[in-house]
This record gives C-alpha cells, sequence and structure tokens, in this order.
C-alpha cells in the first residue's frame, strides 16, 4: 500500500448547518488498509478546516503517509487561471482564490468574488447562479463566454456538473470556490503536495474524487438509517485504501495533458478496480446479526440471512477464454458478433437458390465448391446448383441445400425428387445467438459449453472474478498434525484436509494456517493473517461459548460476534462475524457437523462471497431403505448412500464416527417438523456430487 491513511471529503458550499448530523453537509472519512472509522459530521467549513489541520498534525507526527480527498474540481478550464492570476500554473490561481476568500462560515461573500472574477473577461462572465439573488452573478447559464463550459475531465465523467454553476441541485461551483481557499491555506501551513499538479512526494498529499464513479457500490453499502454523505466518504476511504500499489500507481499516471493544468479526478478510467476494492469492504460489521428476538434459527431463516447479507468480496479481472472454466463471470456478457455469422449449410450436399415443388427435376451442376473456411467465389449461373459442405457459408443467391443423399450425381447434373422447402438444410445468420444478445449473466460459474459460446460470438477474453481466498485453521490443544506420533489426550487434526479439499472442490483457493494452540493472542496473529491474505476465514473448534472458546471471544472483542444457535443436527453452533473485514466462520470441532455445516451453509455463502449466484443444492426424492422416528424442534442430515436406488443411512448417527462421511455419498435431509419414515416413503436425498460442486 502506497498510503497508511486515506481521508475523503464531502464538501459544501453551504452555511453553518448546526449541530446535529444533516445530508449536504461535510463529512470527513478515515480508512486505514480496508477498515474505514465512523464517519465525522463537520457543521461547517472553518471546523472543517481545522479538524483536517489535526488529522494532518497527527499524521505528521506519527509519520503516517495521508492521502486526502475532496469531492470538489481541483482547477478550472483552461485560460481562467491565467486570467485571474496572471499565471497558468493552477496552484497560482490557488493563492489568489484564498486571497479573496478567507475562512468563512456563511460563505455570502462568494457571489461578489465570483461577480469580480466574471468582470476580468471582456465579455460575459463563466460563473451563474445566484444563489442568494442578490444580482451579482447571472442567474441562468451565459450563452457563450471566453473560457470554456468543461474540463477535459467532465468530458469522461458524464453527468459531472460545471465548475462555473454556484448553485442548484448537484453543482460544484460554490464548492470548488469556497474549497480550493481552504486546501490552499493548508497547504501553506503544511507540507503538502497536490496531484496530478505535483509530484506526491511529500507525506500528505490532495486528489481530486467523484463518489459517483462507484454509485452502485456505495447505494449497497448505505445503512436504511446512515446519511447518503456519510456512505460515501465511507466507502470511498475504504476503496482507496484497499487498492493495491500497481492499481494505485495506474490511477496516479493515467491523466492526460490537459488534466495536468485544469485538475484530474483519481480513478477515472478504472471504476472497475475502485469498484471491486469497495466491494471488498461491503460487509459491514452486524453483517452476521441475528434479527431481535431470535434465538434458535430455523436451518432455512439461516440460509436467508445469509443470502441477504453477504456480497462479492472479490476483484475482477480479465483472463483468456480458455482459461476461465469453473470462474465466476464478473459481468453480463453480449454477443459481439452473431453466431453463426453468415448463413451457411448444415448438411453435405448441393445448394440451389429456391425450393423445388413436387416432381423429378433435373438441375445443371456448376463448376467449384463451397467449403468452411474456403467460400464459393464467383455467381451461381441461374438454375444450377453448386457443391457445397457442412458448415461452408452460402454462396450469394443460395437459400436451400440438397441433402447429398437424396440426389443422383453425375458430373455435369444432379436429379432429386421433390418436394423441397425453401431454406431448408440451411442455417441464417445469427439463427443461434443474434449480435448483442445477453450471452451470460454476472455471477454464472462458466462451464466448458459456456466457453464455446464466448469463443463462437467473438470473445477471446472473459471478465471474471478472482478466485476467492479461504483461509483454513484449526484450533485446540489436542490437536496435531496427521501422521505425527500422538500423546495421551491427543488426537490428529481431521478437520483441515477436509475442509482444504471440500474448499479446492468449490472452485476457491485455500490458504492454510495449520492448527493453532487455546491461545487468544496467537490466535489473534491467525486472524490478522487471514485479513492480510485471505477473503474469508473458516475455523474449526473455539466456537462455542465456553472457557477455552476463543474464536467466539475474539469475534465478540471485534464487536461482530454473532452466535448463531442453528435448528439442526449434527452442529447447531456457528460463530460468524467479521475479523478486520475479513468474514469468518466459524465450524464446530467435530469433524461430521464440521462437514455438514460447512456444505449447508458455508458452501452457498462462499459461492457468493465469490461472486457466484446463490447456490441452492442438488436434491432429488427416493424411497428410504430405513426406519426412523423424529421428534420436531430440529431439521437433521443423514449420512446416507443409495443403494440400487433407495436411500441406506449409516449405522450410527453418532457425530463422532468420521467413517460415516467416507462410506456415505450423501445426505438424506429430514424436515424441522416430526416426521416418521418407513422403508419405501420417500425422502430427500442431497448426494455429494451436487453439494460439492
Amino acid at each position: 500500500m502506497i498510503w497508511d491513511r486515506c481521508v475523503m471529503v464531502d464538501w459544501s458550499g453551504g452555511a453553518d448547518r448546526g449541530l446535529s448530523p444533516k445530508k449536504d453537509s461535510i463529512w470527513i472519512g478515515q480508512a486505514v488498509a480496508g477498515q474505514s472509522e465512523p464517519p465525522e459530521y463537520c457543521r461547517n467549513r472553518v471546523v472543517a478546516e481545522e479538524r483536517l489541520a489535526e488529522i494532518i498534525s497527527a499524521a505528521r507526527d506519527t509519520g503516517e503517509r495521508l492521502l486526502i480527498g475532496f469531492d470538489f474540481p481541483f482547477g478550472y478550464p483552461t485560460g481562467f487561471a491565467s486570467a485571474v492570476s496572471g499565471s497558468p500554473d493552477p496552484l497560482a490561481l490557488w493563492a489568489e482564490l484564498a486571497r479573496r476568500l478567507p475562512a468563512s462560515v456563511d460563505g455570502r461573500e462568494r457571489m461578489d468574488v465570483a461577480a469580480e472574477l466574471n468582470a476580468l473577461f471582456p465579455d460575459e462572465g463563466p460563473f451563474w447562479f445566484d444563489v442568494f439573488k442578490t444580482g451579482a452573478v447571472p442567474s441562468k447559464k451565459p450563452l457563450q463566454t471566453a473560457v470554456a463550459e468543461w474540463r477535459a475531465v467532465e468530458g469522461q465523467a458524464k453527468g459531472a456538473f460545471s465548475c462555473w454553476q454556484l448553485g442548484g441541485a448537484g453543482s460544484v461551483g460554490s464548492q470548488a470556490l469556497m474549497g480550493i481557499p481552504v486546501l490552499e491555506r493548508l497547504r501553506q501551513r503544511f507540507d503538502v503536495s497536490v496531484w496530478p499538479f505535483e509530484a506526491l512526494d511529500t507525506q500528505v498529499a490532495f486528489v481530486e474524487i467523484w463518489p459517483s464513479l462507484i454509485a452502485q457500490e456505495i447505494a449497497q453499502s448505505q445503512a436504511v438509517d446512515e446519511i447518503k454523505d456519510a456512505a460515501q466518504v465511507r466507502v470511498v476511504a475504504q476503496a482507496v485504501s484497499r487498492l493495491s500499489p500497481s492499481e494505485f500507481t495506474a490511477m496516479l499516471e493515467d491523466v492526460p495533458k490537459a488534466g495536468r493544468m485544469e485538475g484530474w479526478i483519481f480513478g477515472l478510467g478504472h471504476e472497475t478496480a475502485l469498484a471491486g476494492a469497495a466491494r471488498q469492504g461491503r460487509l459491514r460489521n452486524d453483517c452476521f446479526a441475528l434479527p431481535p428476538g431470535v434465538d434458535w434459527a430455523p436451518v432455512e431463516d439461516a440460509l436467508a440471512l445469509l443470502r441477504a447479507r453477504l456480497g462479492p468480496v472479490t476483484d475482477e479481472e480479465t483472463i483468456q477464454v480458455w482459461e476461465a472454466a469453473c470462474r465466476v463471470l464478473a459481468r453480463d456478457v453480449t454477443a459481439l458478433r452473431a453466431h453463426p455469422p453468415a448463413a451457411n449449410s448444415a448438411v453435405d450436399g448441393y445448394g440451389l437458390s429456391e425450393g423445388l415443388p413436387s416432381g423429378l427435376h433435373h438441375i445443371p451442376l456448376a463448376q467449384g465448391r463451397a467449403a468452411a473456411g474456403a467460400p464459393f467465389k464467383g455467381q451461381i449461373p441461374e438454375g444450377s446448383a453448386l457443391r457445397i459442405l457442412t458448415g461452408a457459408t452460402l454462396p450469394e443467391g443460395v437459400t436451400t441445400v440438397l441433402l447429398e443423399e437424396d440426389c443422383r450425381v453425375t458430373d455435369t447434373s444432379i436429379s432429386v425428387e421433390g418436394p423441397l422447402k425453401r431454406g431448408a438444410n440451411a442455417r441464417s445468420a445469427g439463427e443461434d445467438v443474434k449480435q448483442g444478445a445477453t450471452l451470460l449473466a454476472a455471477g454464472r460459474v462458466l462451464t466448458p459449453a459456456d466457453l464455446a459460446l464466448l469463443s463462437a460470438t467473438g470473445h477471446g477474453t472473459a471478465p471474471v472474478r478472482k478466485r476467492l481466498r479461504v483461509a483454513i485453521l484449526s484450533t485446540g490443544d489436542e490437536l496435531r498434525e496427521p501422521g505425527r506420533p500422538l500423546q495421551s489426550g491427543q488426537i490428529a487434526d481431521a478437520n483441515r484436509p477436509m475442509l482444504a479439499a471440500l474448499v479446492r472442490g468449490l472452485g476457491h483457493d485455500v490458504l492454510d494456517l495449520g492448527i493453532c494452540q487455546d491461545d487468544r493472542s496467537a490466535l489473534s496473529s491467525k486472524f490478522d493473517r487471514a485479513a492480510a491474505e485471505a477473503d474469508v476465514l473458516l475455523t474449526s473448534g473455539g466456537a462455542s461459548a465456553g472457557e477455552e472458546d476463543h474464536v467466539s471471544a475474539l469475534l465478540t472483542q471485534s464487536g461482530s460476534m454473532a452466535m448463531w444457535r442453528i435448528a439442526i443436527k449434527p452442529g447447531r453452533p456457528l460463530a460468524l462475524g467479521l475479523w478486520k473485514g475479513c468474514p469468518v466462520f466459524g465450524l464446530p470441532g467435530n469433524p461430521v457437523a464440521a462437514m455438514v455445516c460447512s456444505l449447508i451453509f458455508a458452501r452457498p455463502a462462499l459461492a457468493q462471497l465469490a461472486g457466484a449466484s446463490w447456490s441452492e443444492p442438488l436434491a432429488i426424492e427416493v424411497p428410504a431403505a430405513f426406519s426412523k422416528r423424529k421428534k420436531a424442534g430440529r431439521r437433521e442430515y443423514l449420512r446416507a448412500r443409495l443403494v440400487e436406488g433407495r436411500a441406506k443411512v449409516f449405522a450410527s448417527e453418532g457425530s463422532g464416527r468420521i467413517s460415516g462421511l467416507s462410506w456415505a455419498d450423501g445426505l438424506v435431509e429430514l424436515p424441522h417438523e416430526a416426521v416418521e419414515i418407513r422403508p419405501g416413503m420417500p425422502v430427500r436425498y442431497l448426494p455429494f456430487s451436487g453439494l460439492f460442486a
């Protein structure tokens, strides 16, 4: 990471907004390594200037590298700086604006200053929209001015407002006019470099931002009762702080010549990377919280909560189509060209211009032929037939193909019995897929057949999500690595090999964190590594509420702990939470319960975190080959295998019997309600082949 702390500021050109937080005010958001702090409300510009000075002073004292973004233009269209300051240098304009506009809460004087600046031009000045109706500046946009209406950057940032508009919905003119003097005073007070006008070689840097670049991600992250301005600075700060050094460098360097003098929006042209970074921080600290009053959650309710609360946490990348099998499609994909791209023959045979009526027909044979990859070049004589092979583009005028087996052929003619309908044995252009049609939707896990479809319609690459990286950790003093000698009271770690294989089988990458003894400090370090190197963490053991259940204790310490007591057998306790933004699934330590909870809960949750659509398990109804009386209150999963089309269950339901997992080829799911199963009754069977894929 280039910057230690990222600060984002939503500015305001208005007057003092009072003590209570309000929209359309000044908000400051901060984030470190992807973890955002609660946004701060500033009632006016004087308060905000002093708060920013405090933040910069603190960073200077600690040695933190500090990036501060502001949501207003840092410059004006070419020619304005020279007209006002006598120099094309945009920072000379900053100094002149600071001289004309001292610190102010009210800001009414900006209309007089705008009028003074307008007077510097021979025709109508560029500033307009008199907020206070003083008559100082025009109320409507001038028809023509000596300087351009837009900077170069606004030509690419569709929807951005002109820096000349001083009022009205969405305007940034007053923000820039009142904000630049504040930035100039901070620049003079501290050692600050300003992008893109200067090299960022100081401890503190200012950049121009535009939250609308990631408007969708902000909307998805915004809480119901959260002020939009607060959500904007929180999400943007978090996203920028998550950018990799290479992404950061690309955004800083991607500025055209005009932008070096007029100002440029950080991240413009790199919205995909910025949005991906924002999505990584989408999960809220309370995302796993159960609704008030819920203690024991039925399985279907727990799954519904996971489906509603989780979203993609992986970035997007573009890879070659032939590498894209089993990857998650990041965006909807449309056909770049039709398939087939041209009308072609469906069979080997002879091409005609029209269909044929009933009766015997003798048709002269034209010289040459059409083959796939070797189209016929020339004109076919009227009334003649042309030799054509499967897949060949239909020559001009050919609409119908005679099947070779239906024809008697000589060197100069063919004979065939009619009738034959016009268009027979021919494929029309776009018959399969039309150009521009949506091929595949975002969230789809790409299959080999999908790769064929992408390739046939013009795609050599595919926009996919990066693979979800899943950290796996076992906890407990009693655990030892498989194959190691065991002392009294020790057991081999069966969970990590099982969970790693499951995660890889689901198409995700594995980060093995090994075994952690029952030591909270050591476990905290393991959690830190997972948060830094992985997208999600699966732990087993220590997820209940006992004295040695350190997973639960750490998540409680983070403020995100949710103990889900799920009405399921085997299983029940599932500890869920976030550790420094990384979702943590605390699975039971018992291998059978860990496997069942992984298949039922972690499997679809990981798919959604990876950007895929929610994954329902494959289930089929089969006759039972067992008897069982079940009480109401929990959904049960029995280890089972199909024998001659009937579901046979493992002899013991003991959750410590790992051999039953190996013996089984699926699970029988029994409902929450009471039920009595007798041989031959239909039961719901979930094959492992549908759960592991």
